[in-house]
């Protein structure tokens, strides 16, 4: 399927399919716990496979909407509104049957920071987890009806360029207070990284729409995962005193690497991955997610991390751009962040939602609200006896 959607396409990088089976397999996938997953493939009548689709519901978030809503992901279409029609009809029908009345898409049936949204600016190579499809994607699914819920804008960052002077400033300020330490991850103290990362996520993104807690075994999981290329000192913590109150999650970009794996790690292709990494073929790396509680927002907390995450990527020459993914348009005080260490643009994901009753009223993503702290604070003293 996939080697006929991107056959002539350079940029493509076909994800692992043990990672695919993963997503829906209950015993890996930890949302199997609060939600469902199925999924079809279409085939024509020479039973040639020209599309794939998925539908799955969180039970968690589906029913926090105005409307019951489920998602839609993993498809893949030749260039045919009608094949195109028939899968999104199996996903409507099978989510309408649940007791959903709209659906998201394309996203995942898992944690938002993978395979989350349709491309449709910036076709050039994918960072690791995030979603890539061809140009004609956007006219089927519009043609569908499905409609413009959020967009999430990528940016790239050139690391042989210096950063803005203003921002340094302010790292250096930040880095003064003695009480403020900053700390690179460690495997040895996996545990404690993941119940702080937890904590710092759960305040942070508490006012966003639809919020749900972290999941500390999807943290796991995903960890596991990735230890195979994750480096310990591109993931940073900041505390106060010995409070966690920001993080950054970063990883090498082993799309570069996956590229030549054609979607299978058997023993040889595990050969050439060890191979090409030891070969730094890596040259670039990717942002996965970034928070500060609110309580300590305006504290230059995200420079102070950056400062230091900085001085280690300098011991990584080979490593000369950071993909700074994925920014949500409902999250204006991180993309000022993104303008703040000169990054440029460089892709546009959209995230879309169908409605299933034509009577029902659209609604576009909500803002993170920009005074957060001062919400914060005040929900604080609201609680206190």
């Amino acid at each position: 399927m996939v080697e006929t959607v991107y056959k002539q396409d350079p940029w493509y990088v076909r994800p692992l399919d043990t990672e695919v089976e993963a997503v829906f397999d209950p015993k890996q996938n930890s949302f199997f716990g609060h939600g469902e997953a199925t999924r079809w493939i279409l085939t024509d009548d020479c039973n040639k496979t020209v599309g794939r689709v998925a539908a799955f519901i969180n039970r968690r978030k589906a029913f926090t909407y105005q409307q019951p809503t489920g998602g839609m992901g993993y498809f893949e279409c030749i260039d045919n509104q009608e094949a195109a029609i028939l899968l999104f009809d199996c996903c409507r029908n099978w989510l309408a049957e649940r007791g959903m009345s709209a659906m998201d898409g394309p996203i995942n049936f898992g944690e938002n920071d993978s395979n989350w949204g349709l491309l449709v600016e910036g076709f050039i190579h994918p960072g690791f987890g995030m979603s890539y499809n061809p140009p004609y994607y956007k006219t089927l699914f519009e043609n569908y009806g499905f409609k413009f819920y959020f967009e999430q804008v990528s940016n790239h960052l050139d690391l042989t360029m210096p950063f803005p002077e203003r921002f340094w400033k302010i790292a250096e300020w930040t880095m003064r207070k003695p009480e403020l330490t900053f700390r690179h991850f460690t495997f040895k103290e996996a545990g404690k990284f993941i119940r702080d990362m937890k904590e710092v996520y759960d305040d942070a993104w508490k006012f966003h729409e639809n919020f749900t807690p972290m999941d500390e075994v999807t943290l796991r999981k995903g960890l596991a995962k990735a230890k195979a290329f994750a480096e310990p000192e591109m993931i940073w913590f900041a505390y106060h005193l010995e409070e966690p109150i920001g993080f950054l999650i970063h990883f090498p970009d082993v799309n570069q690497i996956l590229k030549h794996m054609h979607g299978k790690m058997h023993f040889m292709n595990q050969v050439k991955f060890l191979w090409l990494k030891y070969r730094k073929t890596i040259t670039r790396s990717r942002i996965v997610i970034m928070g500060v509680k609110p309580k300590y927002q305006r504290y230059g907390i995200e420079s102070g991390i950056f400062w230091h995450l900085n001085e280690k990527m300098k011991k990584r020459p080979h490593i000369t751009e950071i993909e700074l993914s994925w920014v949500g348009d409902f999250n204006p005080k991180m993309r000022a962040l993104h303008e703040s260490v000169g990054a440029t643009f460089a892709k546009r994901h959209i995230t879309y939602r169908k409605l299933f009753s034509g009577d029902a009223e659209f609604q576009r993503s909500t803002i993170i609200p920009v005074d957060t702290k001062e919400r914060s604070a005040r929900e604080q003293q609201g609680s206190q006896p």
